[in-house]
C-alpha cells in the first residue's frame, strides 16, 4: 500500500517554474501587461504552482465556475467544491484581447507571481455563487464580502506560476509542498494520514481530536492555513509558535507533523470542508479530521454541516475521507476530555472548548481555565496579546455554536 494518489490524477501537477525556464519567464514578464490579482487569488495561484490544486491548470473558465457553483464539479465531471477564479475591473479586462499573455502582480507586495494566457473573458452572478458556495448572501459573511467586493469580470485560463511569495522563508521549517509532504510520509513508512485543518491555536479539544486520530492513523499532519483570516484572528507565526510548544511537550515523538499550506480562509463551512479534503489528498493525506463547525463562522453553518456533505458526495468523488468526530469537551465527572459519544454524564459538567472562546477571553485579559488550554500554549499567546495595546484589539463576538 502506498500514500493516497493526487485528485483527479496519477501525478502532481504543479505548474511552478523553476531554473532556466523560471529566469525567462521572469524577464519576459516584466514586458507583459500587468494585472493586480488580491491576497485570495495570489494564495490560490500558489496552490496551483506547488500542485496543491492538482489537476487544475490555472484559473477557471464560465463552464468550470458555473458547474462547480451548481454541481460542485469541473465541467469534465471531476469533483471541485469551490471556484478557483482571478477578478478585474472591466476597464482592465477590456484593454486584454483573447490570447493574450499577462502578468499576474500581487497588489500587496508588487511582485510578479505568475503569468497567464487569458482564455476567456466572462461577468459572473455574483449572489448565486455567494449562495452556492457560502448558503447566504448576507454581507456580513467575510466570505460573501470578499466575492462581492472583487472586480467585475473573472478572467480563466492557464498559468505558469514563477513565485511561491514569502510562505517559504517566513514559515521555513513549517510551510511544505505537497511533494515535500509526500516525501516525508514515505521516508517516516506513514501510509494512512489524518490531516487536521486548523486557523486557531490549538487547545484542549484540538489537541484530543489529534489524538484520537494518531490512535487511527499511522500519522497526523497539523496543517495550518498561512494566509490571510479575518480581523481578530491569532497571525499565523503566533499560531506556528504555540502549536509548537504543544507537540513538544505533549505529543509522542513522530506522531506529528507540523506544517503549512498558503491559502486564505473563505469561511466557506461545509464547502470549504470538501476543499480541505481534496487537497490534503493532493499533499498525500488519507483523512481529514472533522469535528464541529468545520471552516465556519459566526452561526451561517449547523455544527456538523461540514460532516454531512460528505455522505452527499458520490463515492469516487474524493480517495481522502472525513474522521467524523462529535463534540468534545472537558468533563468534571469524568476528569478529563470526553466527546458526546464517550461520556454519559451531564451537560453541566461539560466545559466546551472553542477557539472563539479562547481568543475573547485572552482578548479581554480574562482567566483561561486549566482545562481550556495548556499553560505552555496560554504563555505565547498572553505575550502576543500583551503587545497588543487593549484599544486596538479586534472585539471577539461569541456568536453561533462557538457560544455553547
Amino acid at each position: 500500500m502506498s500514500l493516497v494518489k493526487p485528485h483527479g490524477s496519477d501525478v502532481l501537477l504543479p505548474l511552478l517554474l523553476e531554473g532556466e525556464a523560471l529566469a525567462a519567464e521572469q524577464a519576459r514578464a516584466q514586458g507583459l501587461k500587468k494585472v493586480l490579482i488580491s491576497s485570495r487569488e495570489s494564495g490560490d495561484l500558489i496552490m496551483l504552482g506547488i500542485g496543491g490544486f492538482t489537476p487544475l491548470t490555472g484559473f477557471m473558465g464560465k463552464d468550470d465556475w458555473q458547474s462547480v457553483c451548481t454541481n460542485m464539479t469541473l465541467s469534465n465531471g471531476l469533483f471541485w467544491p469551490i471556484p478557483i477564479t482571478l477578478s478585474t475591473s472591466a476597464d482592465v479586462a477590456d484593454t486584454i484581447t483573447l490570447g493574450e499573455d499577462v502578468a499576474l502582480v500581487d497588489s500587496e507586495t508588487g511582485e510578479v507571481m505568475g503569468t497567464m494566457t487569458v482564455s476567456e473573458k466572462y461577468s459572473i452572478d455574483k449572489s448565486l455563487e455567494c449562495q452556492e458556495v457560502f448558503r447566504t448572501t448576507d454581507p456580513a459573511h467575510p466570505g460573501v464580502k470578499m466575492v462581492m467586493e472583487q472586480g467585475d469580470v473573472n478572467l480563466g485560463g492557464a498559468v505558469k506560476v514563477l513565485s511561491q511569495g514569502e510562505f517559504p522563508t517566513k514559515y521555513a521549517g513549517i510551510y511544505m509542498t505537497p511533494a515535500e509532504t509526500r516525501k516525508l510520509f514515505e521516508e517516516k513508512g506513514w501510509k494512512t494520514i489524518a490531516a487536521f485543518q486548523t486557523r486557531n491555536p490549538m487547545h484542549r479539544s484540538h489537541e484530543y481530536l489529534a489524538k484520537i486520530a494518531v490512535e487511527i492513523c499511522d500519522g497526523v499532519l497539523i496543517h495550518s492555513l498561512l494566509g490571510a483570516l479575518k480581523p481578530g484572528d491569532i497571525p499565523a507565526d503566533v499560531r506556528q509558535e504555540a502549536i509548537g510548544v504543544l507537540i513538544d511537550k505533549y505529543f509522542k515523538k513522530d506522531t506529528v507533523v507540523q506544517s503549512g499550506y498558503p491559502l486564505d480562509m473563505r469561511y466557506a463551512g461545509p464547502r470549504e470542508a470538501l476543499l480541505h479534503a481534496l487537497f490534503r489528498q493532493n499533499y498525500g493525506c488519507s483523512h481529514l479530521i472533522v469535528g464541529r463547525d468545520h471552516a465556519g463562522v459566526g452561526d451561517y453553518y449547523g455544527p456538523f454541516d461540514a460532516q454531512h456533505i460528505f455522505d452527499e458526495l458520490q463515492k469516487d468523488a474524493l480517495i481522502t475521507q472525513p474522521l467524523k468526530i462529535d463534540w468534545t469537551f472537558w468533563c468534571n465527572a469524568c476528569g478529563g476530555m470526553a466527546s458526546t459519544k464517550t461520556c454519559p454524564h451531564e451537560e453541566h459538567n461539560h466545559v466546551k472548548v472553542s477557539g472563539t472562546k479562547l481568543r475573547k477571553a485572552l482578548s479581554e485579559d480574562e482567566e483561561v481555565p486549566e482545562n481550556f488550554s495548556r499553560p505552555e500554549v496560554l504563555e505565547v499567546l498572553r505575550k502576543y496579546y500583551a503587545g497588543i495595546a487593549k484599544e486596538d484589539r479586534a472585539k471577539v463576538e461569541l456568536k453561533g455554536h462557538s457560544a455553547k
